[in-house]
């Protein structure tokens, strides 16, 4: 498999990478990221573009996937309604149109989030933004659009959040994810489960559009192809 990441060096897209570089199916990652990462790896390749509304100047390189997985996303803190829903809604779509010209046949994974509106009509604004975002990328001609809503996410093997308040808030509940997991066991994901389910869902599908986060549990608990070290 050939996969296109985006947001690899955010808490989600670091589990992301680690599972798709494990996995012995996956031939190549290409990350679109903003300023080189520094991570080396063989199946690794990085293309470094600063405008993720204007593809144009990158659009041959694009081309050729199997998946892409979209792991990048804002917090709708401190933001109004257009603000966030130009750096989530328009930002997905504007990759995500010109990837389904480009690839019909890829199947795109969107992480989207728990508590998402698929109505657009409730009160919660980034819910509401968020449902408008999935509902748009389901009417794009992939051949599969899966929808990732995970709820509390645990971070292993190192990975950290770049959001100073999001890691913070990891610091403090690191000692208890054991017995938050046990005491919620459909609620509470890895990192590592959910790079594992995204792939899944390239490989096997997956038995609905929408994922929620014992869905991708279910998914992630299965263990793919052995897995490099």
């Amino acid at each position: 498999m050939k996969i296109l990441l985006f947001g690899a060096t955010g808490m989600i897209g670091q589990g992301v990478l680690r599972e798709c570089l494990r996995d012995p199916q996956v031939a190549e990652v290409v990350a679109l990221v903003r300023k080189p990462s520094g991570q080396m790896h063989a199946k690794l390749r990085e293309i470094v573009h600063g405008d993720f509304f204007d593809y144009g100047p990158i659009e041959r390189e694009l081309a050729g996937f199997d998946a892409c997985f979209f792991c990048l996303g804002v917090s709708a803190a401190g933001l109004g309604e257009a603000d966030y829903s130009r750096l989530t809604h328009d930002l997905t779509l504007a990759a995500a149109t010109m990837l389904a010209r480009l690839n019909p046949s890829m199947v795109f994974v969107y992480v989207s989030g728990a508590g998402t509106d698929s109505t657009e009509q409730g009160r919660t604004m980034w819910a509401r933004v968020k449902g408008r975002t999935e509902n748009d990328l389901r009417r794009l001609p992939f051949r599969a659009v899966h929808l990732a809503r995970p709820g509390l996410i645990q971070p292993l093997h190192g990975i950290r959040s770049r959001t100073g308040w999001y890691q913070a808030i990891y610091t403090v509940m690191g000692p208890c994810f054991p017995l938050l997991r046990w005491l919620f066991p459909k609620a509470i994901i890895t990192t590592e489960e959910l790079g594992r389910a995204m792939l899944r869902m390239v490989r096997d599908g997956a038995p609905t559009a929408i994922l929620e986060a014992a869905d991708l549990i279910a998914l992630g608990a299965v263990p793919g192809p052995a897995a490099a070290p």
